[in-house]
């Protein structure tokens, strides 16, 4: 068995997902040779160990049986990453349910030695949230089949990008007072830093002795919420929290719910799945683990401190909101006329600059997060408020790395969707609209300089759509042409020609 791992490719799935995306390049330091797949073959290559010596990357959907047949087969054994809530909320159950049958499925009839699954702690418990309940079925799913495997559970992870990581920042950062009921802020729990969860990810490939078992994993020690809040702010530098008990549960659940709405950069319909589970105990039985799979266990504290650090400098290296399947609108890559599939409302600024593309490009992927959006950056912030009131992402998600971006990485309410360095950047809409919004820069080479373009194409859905489009042109014309500007100012080189609109309204 040992031969069979170094010849045949160990499988990884949703590799863009936040642990997926930090254990292939692990595997690839370890000497295995890797497989990693997910839906988007574009955001695979964007990642930064997409060109290594030993990695096989290939497009998967979990939901088709011929992709799922052709990426397991000739695998030795498949890390089984996938999880459906970031895409639909309302049936991601459902989702999971079904993708996970089809992997065993398929799975079994390949022959894969092994499946290894990453699951969650607390899914048995009777109070347990559907989100916890569904990461256990999915396990009870792939345990059921003939091919063995191997189940880690984990409470919450700490590290740089997570959701979890992510909640507990924004919870100690934003709220001055924290509104959460005793039962939940005295409830147990075991996080676990990102760090061991890897580790014993990635050791396990070496352990026959825990094929077909169920492994709790934790942190070194059983707290509270109400003590990770405290080691939080100890580690941030920031005052002790101050928690509210509501003596009403549901009334204490509905404020901390409604509060979490306006701070966290997670939507609402996903906070709300995931603060659903706060009330259930999640910690380990034992450590049986440590003795199969030795390590030092990190501590709360320096599990903070790291991830606070990494996020501090905008490198992190994977976030959750990496996830999640990239969907170009299919009339923007169809090339059919613009009224096929309805109506296609355009509206662009132009600006001419004595430049090269190496000049501008810089600026243009440094926009958004903290750099903002260099012209109206209030304006941008009550848009961005008022789309996370409504259940949008809003502006608060900001963007993983400070520097660079790739295909599929968050920007505000926008994700990547193409990128072309020092030719053109291309964002998809992912605000609470009736309609689907594509926002693109491009660099056009002229006889005398650089023409940068800024334009914006949107596909009304209905007259809703049409009365946000002209309810917002005016202020989005407004943006747009404030940004060229600044932009042109900002990059230090002389403007040939003004910055104008062209190509507007209706096509």
């Amino acid at each position: 068995m040992e031969n069979s791992i170094g010849k045949k490719p160990i499988l990884v799935t949703g590799v863009t997902g936040y642990i997926g995306g930090r254990l292939v390049p692990l595997l690839l330091k370890t000497g295995y040779k890797v497989r990693a797949t997910a839906r988007s073959l574009g955001k695979i290559k964007s990642r930064s160990w997409a060109s290594a010596e030993n990695l096989e990357i290939m497009e998967m959907d979990v939901f088709d049986k011929n992709t799922l047949n052709q990426t397991l087969n000739g695998c030795f054994a498949a890390y089984y990453l996938i999880h459906s809530m970031g895409t639909s909320c309302s049936k991601f159950s459902e989702k999971d349910r079904q993708a996970a049958i089809n992997f065993k499925e398929v799975a079994q009839k390949v022959k894969l030695h092994r499946i290894i699954y990453m699951g969650g702690l607390g899914g048995t418990q009777a109070n347990a949230s559907l989100h916890l309940k569904s990461r256990q079925e999915v396990g009870d799913i792939l345990q059921a089949g003939t091919v063995p495997v191997t189940i880690f559970r984990a409470a919450h992870i700490l590290g740089s990008g997570s959701a979890s990581f992510e909640m507990l920042r924004y919870i100690s950062e934003r709220l001055p007072y924290i509104i959460i009921p005793k039962s939940v802020l005295d409830t147990a729990i075991q996080p676990i830093s990102i760090r061991n969860v890897l580790y014993y990810l990635a050791e396990s490939l070496k352990k026959p002795e825990i094929i077909s078992s169920t492994l709790d994993v934790g942190g070194e020690e059983v707290i509270t919420y109400r003590q990770l809040l405290e080691i939080y702010a100890r580690e941030a530098g920031l005052k002790k929290p101050i928690f509210i008990n509501v003596p009403f549960f549901k009334l204490g659940k509905q404020l901390g719910l409604n509060l979490v709405q306006l701070t966290l950069p997670i939507p609402y319909k996903i906070s709300k799945l995931l603060l659903e589970g706060l009330s259930v105990q999640t910690t380990v039985d034992n450590h049986d683990v440590l003795k199969i799979i030795p390590q030092k266990l990190i501590s709360y504290s320096e599990a903070i401190k790291r991830a606070n650090y990494i996020d501090a400098l905008k490198t992190v290296e994977t976030h959750w909101t990496d996830a999640g399947e990239l969907r170009p609108p299919e009339w923007f890559y169809s090339g059919d006329a613009p009224y096929s599939g309805g109506m296609l409302l355009k509206s662009g600024f132009h600006v001419l600059l004595d430049a090269t593309p190496k000049d501008i490009w810089p600026l243009i992927i440094q926009i958004g997060g903290n750099h903002g959006w260099y012209f109206g950056d209030y304006i941008w912030r009550i848009l961005g408020l008022v789309d996370h009131l409504i259940g949008g992402v809003g502006l608060i998600r900001g963007r993983r790395h400070s520097q660079e971006l790739h295909i599929g990485d968050v920007l505000d309410f926008w994700r990547v969707l193409d990128i072309k360095p020092l030719i053109s950047l291309v964002l998809i809409g992912e605000k609470k609209m009736a309609g689907e919004a594509i926002l693109s820069f491009e660099l056009v080479p002229q006889s005398n300089g650089i023409e940068v373009r800024m334009i914006t194409c949107f596909r009304p859905k209905g007259i809703v759509g049409l009365m946000h489009w002209y309810l917002f042109l005016p202020i989005h014309n407004y943006l747009f042409k404030g940004l060229l500007k600044e932009l042109a100012v900002k990059s230090g080189k002389s403007v040939l020609g003004g910055v104008e609109k062209y190509l507007p309204g209706p096509i």
